[in-house]
């Protein structure tokens, strides 16, 4: 049976074909070397097809004269060529500037921009930076070379995975939460915020619920303290009574924040449309946030708080707006690398350098935070905001980072407590210094990150020459780009192993609004690495087990968290089955003489999921059941039947096509997360 039409406007189709899949009129995967070129053996001739009329518009820079994966482009070898079908010229040409040694000094970014769906059906963007696109990366390079699987075809939607929100109203009354209440979910706002934001006001002040407040400062003032209440108990454990809490006080809060329609700007307006921006990323509302983050950027310029002019005021009033700016650049550079969209306060950034005489802990912590979010606007706008990342920029911005870290005052290195130190002030100092941690690793792979994948690129190829018995190319790898891509799987490996230590200390908060996009990213960076290496490394898989651990400890209250399991979950299946098959294969080579004649099963030996017994759960989330899936049957529920889907489909896993004809998803209308 043919395959169906597909409108012209749907059909994904590589950006650049592969000089000889265009000369032969085949389908090229897009990358290089692609996938045809992989099979028969001629990786190094896989160069991207480039038309005479474009070289001749203008002659490439020495910078960029060589295409992605240090192979070197035509252009460098055959620019004079009068046709692309000439690639035997090309090869033998391509052959001698191997044997000199010549290798690419950028790596082209292959992590594109996309276009995803809101709740609403509107098309929001996500760029090349974000963790969503190099997702999309990884789901297309484990289907060119296992074929189909759970991982690369389970997430068709184009959808932003995002909640609803709740508009019923709630039987409940300020009175039902007494000051003790008030006092606990307060702390918590503090552990959970710690690193991130420091308000500058006492907000254990605003803790007595008094009558309601008739001007516009009275009703910020009381908006301010009703999201701390209402953030503080969205990181506490979902008990009913709990989740009625956070819900009331963030209606409250919200509804009297925009009472006086945002006609004046003041520091109040600042801090409330900072924690409705905290409290959104939590609810797994980033789109909600990301505007929050706006309105409280452009609040902050109007009132100055981006500058040094401060004129008559007193050093109590100048610190309190130095934090509140410093607070707002964090949580906006963060939020913009995660999305990979651009930053409101990005382009102020330097305008603000005041460092605070005598910090206290608390301080140096947001200090240290801030100092950081300046490097992370440098990464995104000098590596992102081009085709190719050089090896040269992401050298002068990790020396950066390294002297960033040599600078860190002792009490963010330490994790002894004093004597006198209570339980909860040491939990708000480690979950501060964690949050720290995590966001100079993140920073790192983000540096790291394009070099890993142009690294392991290659690696995969020798790979499957190696194992296929064909004979090898000389697919070299650039020494600097080996460098950072290990790097970027190191880094990754220290912010996971940090976490699980705190983890298994039960000192990680049941909602964690930051840390579970680091720990997203840092384990698709580790599953890579996994997928593209035949031996087993302890500390690798060791810390991907540890993220799959924490993720699933709070997919409890987050979607957000319940969702990022599903796919590492699938992934690490992923995984299992490309080491299966890479072991098969170089047995079915060691051994020439003898094969497996008969097997219980009636196909191909799928990848088996390692079960609970052995420390980890690789059961995927729509198979465990939880309240983010009503279709799985609960310990004390009924069965519900599950959504239809087409039951060819579910048939792939088990399919063996080593020959298979990837498509290429790297198109902006490929399907996303």
């Amino acid at each position: 049976m043919g395959r169906p039409k597909v409108h012209p406007s749907n059909r994904l189709r590589a950006n650049t074909a592969c000089t000889t899949c265009r000369a032969s009129k085949k389908r090229c995967s897009g990358s290089f070397p692609c996938t045809n070129c992989i099979h028969k053996g001629r990786g190094r001739a896989c160069i991207p097809f480039k038309s005479i009329h474009a070289s001749s518009q203008s002659r490439p820079s020495p910078a960029t004269q060589t295409a992605i994966q240090g192979v070197p482009s035509r252009s460098s070898v055959n620019s004079h060529s009068p046709t692309a079908s000439h690639t035997g010229d090309a090869d033998r040409q391509l052959e001698r500037v191997i044997e000199t040694g010549s290798r690419s000094p950028e790596a082209t970014h292959r992590t594109l921009p996309r276009m995803l769906r809101n709740l609403q059906g509107e098309r929001v963007y996500v760029g090349k930076a974000a963790s969503l696109s190099f997702l999309q990366l990884l789901r297309d390079t484990v289907t060119q070379h296992i074929g189909p699987s759970q991982f690369s075809h389970n997430f068709s939607s184009e959808d932003m995975l995002e909640t609803e929100v709740h508009h019923d109203p709630l039987d409940f009354s300020a009175e039902r939460c007494d000051n003790e209440e008030k006092r606990r979910f307060i702390q918590t706002f503090h552990t959970v915020t710690s690193g991130f934001l420091y308000l500058g006001c006492h907000t254990h002040s605003l803790i007595s619920d008094g009558p309601e407040p008739k001007t516009d400062r009275g009703k910020s003032r009381a908006a301010v303290r009703d999201l701390v209440i209402a953030i503080g108990a969205q990181s506490c454990s979902n008990q009913p009574e709990t989740v009625q809490i956070e819900r009331f006080f963030f209606a409250r809060g919200q509804q009297r924040t925009f009472a006086n329609f945002l006609e004046d700007p003041s520091m109040d307006v600042v801090r409330v449309f900072l924690l409705m921006s905290f409290y959104m990323f939590g609810a797994c509302r980033r789109n909600a946030a990301f505007m929050y983050l706006g309105v409280a950027a452009r609040s902050a310029v109007a009132l100055g708080l981006h500058t040094d002019s401060y004129g008559s005021l007193s050093l109590g009033e100048q610190q309190e707006r130095s934090r509140l700016w410093m607070s707002l650049c964090v949580i906006d550079l963060l939020a913009s690398s995660i999305l990979g969209r651009p930053a409101a306060t990005a382009s102020l950034l330097r305008e603000n350098k005041r460092e605070i005489p005598r910090m206290t802990a608390t301080e140096a912590r947001l200090f240290a935070s801030y100092q950081l979010s300046s490097i992370l606007e440098e990464i995104i706008s000098r590596l992102y905001s081009e085709k190719a990342a050089s090896a040269e920029t992401a050298d002068s911005v990790l020396t950066k980072l390294n002297r960033w870290s040599d600078h860190l005052p002792d009490s963010l290195r330490s994790s002894t407590s004093s004597e006198n130190e209570e339980s909860i002030t040491a939990q708000e100092r480690i979950i501060g210094n964690m949050h720290v941690a995590c966001s100079y690793h993140f920073a790192v792979i983000l540096v790291t990150r394009p070099f890993l994948i142009s690294t392991l690129s290659i690696r995969l190829a020798r790979l499957h020459q190696t194992l296929s018995g064909v004979a090898i190319d000389t697919l070299e790898e650039d020494p600097a780009h080996s460098r950072l891509a290990a790097a970027c799987v190191d880094s990754a490996v220290y912010m996971l192993q940090t976490c699980t230590e705190i983890h298994e200390s039960e000192l990680l908060l049941r909602n964690m609004a930051i840390l579970k996009a680091f720990v997203f990213a840092a384990a698709l960076v580790l599953g890579f690495s996994m997928f593209s290496h035949r031996e087993v490394d302890p500390d690798i898989d060791g810390s991907f087990a540890g993220a799959l651990s924490i993720l699933r400890m709070l997919a409890h209250q987050s979607a957000q968290a319940a969702h990022y399991l599903e796919i590492l979950t699938l992934l690490e299946a992923a995984v299992t089955q490309q080491r299966r098959r890479l072991a098969a294969q170089a047995r079915h080579r060691r051994s020439q003489y003898v094969n497996r004649i008969f097997s219980l099963g009636d196909g191909p030996i799928s990848a088996r999921m390692p079960s609970e017994d052995e420390g980890r759960t690789a059961t995927p989330l729509l198979m465990q059941g939880g309240p983010f899936y009503p279709w799985i049957p609960q310990d004390d529920g009924p069965t519900i039947t599950p959504p239809a889907i087409d039951g060819d489909f579910l048939e792939w896993e088990g399919m063996e096509l080593p020959l298979w004809d990837s498509f290429p998803f790297n198109g902006p209308a490929s399907s996303v997360l």
